[in-house]
């Protein structure tokens, strides 16, 4: 049987509604018996804009870099874990630079059918600290969705995760 999917990417980012989307996938890819791919992004381009303007000292920089790539592995650890918790086995990359061009890149080498990205957040879930960060996600999230090769699906499943448990 021919399915008009074959492989999908699921973007993550260490927010909760990438955890969301990556269990849509998984669930889509155990249903469907189709590849997937978790990739996560190290967003250097923001990192070098805020050293370049002098929001951010070199060693700042390196000292977030570090964190994000950590943040990183951690989180494709935990996707694959909960992956192969559902017998799905994906593949997962950790990779550096903009976001947006990053994921849409990982997705034609994949050749992906569709890519999978986080919903908006539940604003109540955020102390003001993190809405740099939100602008930041709410960014890239557009960036593919207008310029990706393949169909992007935003995924806003507020009960993904009762499904995943039951999956």
């Amino acid at each position: 049987m021919n399915s008009i999917l074959k492989n999908i990417v699921v973007a993550v980012s260490g927010a909760h509604s990438s955890v969301i989307a990556a269990m849509y996938g998984i669930a889509l890819a155990k249903k469907l018996k189709i590849k997937m791919k978790a990739v996560y992004v190290v967003d250097t381009a923001t990192l070098k804009y805020l050293s370049a303007a002098k929001f951010l000292s070199s060693d700042e920089r390196d000292e977030y870099k570090t964190s994000l790539s950590n943040e990183g592995k951690h989180c494709l650890e935990y996707i694959d874990g909960l992956a192969k918790s559902k017998g799905v086995v994906i593949e997962t990359e950790l990779v550096e630079g903009a976001v947006g061009t990053e994921i849409i890149r990982a997705a034609d080498s994949f050749k992906a059918d569709l890519i999978l990205v986080g919903g908006k957040e539940n604003p109540s879930s955020y102390i003001d600290a993190d809405q740099e960060r939100k602008s930041v996600l709410a960014h890239a999230r557009s960036n593919i969705v207008n310029y990706a090769h393949c169909p992007v699906l935003v995924v806003n499943k507020p009960n993904m995760e009762a499904l995943f448990k039951v999956l």
